[in-house]
């Protein structure tokens, strides 16, 4: 079930489209069904029109339509419809589509891998510097010790 904002924006992304499917003196057969299959699967929105040879309204073909292929409707207006069901096949293509980005926006700025490569080597420095010092100053307390104890 849409949202009347999806609804909305559904609406407005159809009002630039072409008509994809025609309903003609048949009315809604088989062939007419799986043909709207096909172009919600691959397009997800499709705008149809009803020929006036039909017999009969945007609004019961849109609502036969739906019912037969688990699609919403959008909207009717006059002899035009506009019907739209999640793609299993598009939306895969988004997820795919979105890992790629992620995998871009990890790459690496060289500039700031090589400051950040200059501060971590810094760092080490000063910390194997610190532990020198350290251990000399053991070292030397150490001898002191010994100093004062044989005096």
């Amino acid at each position: 079930m849409l949202t009347s904002k999806q609804r909305s924006d559904l609406r407005s992304q159809a009002n630039t489209m072409e008509v994809t499917l025609m309903v003609g003196k048949g009315g809604v057969s088989e062939s007419l069904i799986s043909q709207a299959e096909l172009l919600l699967e691959s397009h997800e929105l499709v705008k149809g029109r009803v020929l006036e040879s039909a017999m009969m309204t945007a609004r019961e073909v849109s609502d036969a339509i739906c019912e037969q292929t688990g699609a919403d409707g959008v909207s009717c207006v006059g002899y035009t419809f506009v019907i739209w069901r999640k793609s299993r096949k598009l939306e895969e293509a988004k997820k795919a589509k979105e890992k790629a980005a992620a995998a871009q926006k990890k790459k690496v700025n060289p500039v700031k891998a090589g400051r950040q490569k200059r501060k971590a080597a810094a760092r080490a420095e000063k910390e194997r510097k610190a532990q020198y010092f350290h251990d000399e100053a053991v070292k030397a307390a150490i001898e002191r010790r010994k100093q004062f104890y044989q005096e």
